[in-house]
């Protein structure tokens, strides 16, 4: 279930489902992203714009912002080449929009990056949830 958090200027969106715990978020910002509190993301800690750039590196996408300014749009496209690329000991990335076809047919459109299971212990296939690190992964 997606949560949201907001400092007035803007919403930060929390998809946990998504999220594969690469400890991106707070290893970079720990005053607005910490693990160690409940809620766990605060949006006082730091400005709008550098909360932002930190929401963007989420390799997941299970960090998403909007400005409250504006109404809430969908995610954007890019318009890149796709590339996938193996994460040592972890997910597959791939970067780009793609299609996700699903083992009973359902699709799901994926905009940015998305993380696909390697390790075969996610409890949410096809995408990785982090699993690989509670079983040592390595490959």
């Amino acid at each position: 279930m997606e949560k949201q958090y907001t400092n007035g200027e803007i919403t930060v969106v929390w998809n946990p489902d998504a999220c594969i715990h690469s400890t991106l978020c707070w290893k970079g910002m720990i005053q607005v992203f910490n693990p160690k509190k409940r809620p766990w993301i605060d949006l006082e800690g730091a400005d709008s714009d550098a909360i932002i750039a930190q929401v963007e590196k989420c390799p997941s996408g299970a960090l998403s912002f909007f400005r409250n300014s504006e109404k809430e749009t969908p995610p954007e496209t890019i318009d890149v080449e796709t590339i996938v690329e193996a994460s040592p000991n972890g997910p597959l990335m791939v970067y780009g929009n793609i299609r996700v076809k699903d083992s009973e047919g359902n699709e799901t459109v994926k905009h940015k990056v998305t993380a696909f299971c390697r390790c075969g212990a996610s409890q949410n296939k096809p995408y990785c949830d982090g699993s690989h690190r509670k079983i040592d992964f390595k490959g």
